[in-house]
């Protein structure tokens, strides 16, 4: 991260130089009456920046019995919550565990703290590869 002379409030310049990570809404794609069915749908697709997973941040994860895997930072814009899945380019699945918004860098950011998915879900090889909101 490069500190910019001109930003006001020694704001950062973030970059997403980590990779692509797909988020997507669970849904239920069971006919009423039937048994809930869970099912993934693409709400966005964002570049990220890995972040350090910090002591405390991992320590008090283990004191609650939740495997914290990554933190990394999105550029703000679509809406992201902690009842979504995130998958990465390399195919794996985390259930996001908290958004918080990044102070002081630019352009507008958010930390995505991510755990261990207890649930795979189903996604097509196509539909990690098409083009999603950014």
């Amino acid at each position: 991260m490069r500190q910019m002379p001109f930003r006001p409030g020694n704001e950062i310049s973030q970059s997403y130089n980590s990779g692509v990570v797909t988020v997507y809404r669970v849904t239920d794609g069971a006919r009423p009456g039937f048994a809930p069915a869970p099912v993934l749908e693409k709400k966005a697709v964002l570049r990220y920046e890995e972040q350090r997973l910090g002591l405390t941040r991992l320590y008090l994860s283990r004191q609650n019995q939740v495997r914290v895997e990554k933190v990394i930072r999105v550029p703000r814009g679509p809406e992201v919550s902690s009842r979504d899945v995130a998958v990465t380019e390399d195919g794996r699945q985390y259930r996001i565990d908290a958004v918080q918004l990044a102070d002081r860098v630019r352009p507008p950011s958010l930390d995505l703290t991510l755990t261990k998915a207890e649930q795979v879900y189903d996604v097509s090889k196509s539909d990690t590869e098409e083009g999603g909101s950014a």
